[in-house]
């Protein structure tokens, strides 16, 4: 529990000093976009580990270029068409005289990142321009709504032998809080083509399913037998974001954003693959000081992955079942 939150809160990252989460969940089909801001500018940085990542003006945020600080990081369905989001993110904002400051102009910073998920009904249905504007202006403080929301509505995973084994996953998020003040947490939206095991027990949780619908059939031994996956698949994604309170630099939070990627490693088998666009976002608000001291890069990206792990296991303990794509809390383990 951290501090000074009600016994009944679950973390959330909306527990790191100054962010803001907002949802938009399209009701034709399960897709959607998150969007996490501030009133405030806040640090960034990234690290980009799939093969086939869709990513929007991630650019900004390598070490060697200028602008250091965004406005606003969105994660979103709809695979490139989903980029959409990013502008009506950047009228959100401009709305409320955010951005970077270009002589009497200020142009909000916007950055974000996709995931495949036009397979689950209507695929002409994708986030767009409102949506983007919508999920900003829904941005507040309160714990992060999670399961079948935002950019994890539409998510599945273990696909491994197929589509028609795989479950259902979703976005999760998680925070902690160190006893000095120190804050960090995350939110994740998981569609990963592998099979998702929780790091505490080394079990899976959700996965490729056997035809006998008991159990999962287990990619990595599948893999060890000498079997690949049936088809590259597009819709292999896994995209989120780490935040502390602490006080980092770009080239700091892209060391965080790297860190945290062993999340992935935990969580998901297989993962990082060729056809997967798994990328981190690593914010900092710098609300944290520390009592002067400086922040220790190597604790909080730690830290980071240890919150990510957890969300990713959220992800999809908190999905709902949708058509042909069980739930975890539905799937018989045995």
């Amino acid at each position: 529990m951290h501090d000074g939150a009600p016994a009944d809160r679950s973390p959330s990252l909306t527990d790191i000093d100054g962010l803001l989460v907002g949802h938009y969940t399209c009701k034709e089909r399960p897709t959607g976009c998150t969007v996490i801001t501030s009133r405030s500018a806040f640090t960034a940085g990234v690290d980009i580990r799939g093969g086939a990542p869709g990513s929007y003006d991630t650019d900004l945020l390598r070490s060697e270029n200028m602008v250091d600080k965004v406005n606003a990081v969105f994660l979103s369905g709809g695979s490139a068409f989903g980029l959409a989001v990013g502008p009506g993110v950047a009228r959100r904002l401009e709305e409320q005289g955010m951005g970077f400051e270009v002589g009497r102009l200020r142009v909000p910073i916007v950055c974000g990142a996709i995931i495949f998920d036009l397979s689950l009904g209507d695929a002409t249905i994708r986030p767009d321009f409102t949506a983007g504007y919508e999920a900003c202006k829904a941005a507040g403080s309160l714990p992060v709504p999670e399961g079948n929301v935002g950019a994890g509505a539409g998510a599945t995973v273990g696909k491994f032998t197929g589509a028609a084994h795989a479950m259902k996953g979703g976005l999760g998020s998680w925070s902690m809080r160190s006893p000095d003040g120190l804050r960090v947490g995350a939110i994740v939206t998981v569609n990963a083509v592998g099979d998702i095991v929780d790091p505490a027990t080394g079990k899976i949780i959700a996965g490729a399913r056997r035809s006998d619908g008991l159990g999962f059939v287990d990619a990595l031994s599948l893999m060890r037998s000498g079997q690949s996956p049936r088809s590259s698949a597009p819709d292999s994604t896994v995209i989120g974001l780490v935040a502390t309170n602490a006080v980092l630099t770009k080239t700091q939070c892209n060391k965080v954003a790297q860190m945290a990627h062993d999340a992935l490693a935990r969580c998901i088998y297989p993962t990082h693959m060729p056809w997967d666009g798994d990328t981190i976002f690593a914010v900092a608000t710098g609300n944290w000081t520390g009592d002067g001291r400086a922040a220790d890069v190597g604790v909080i990206g730690a830290l980071a992955a240890d919150v990510l792990a957890t969300a990713i296991v959220r992800a999809v303990s908190q999905a709902e079942s949708w058509g042909p794509y069980p739930a975890a809390r539905d799937y018989p383990k045995r």
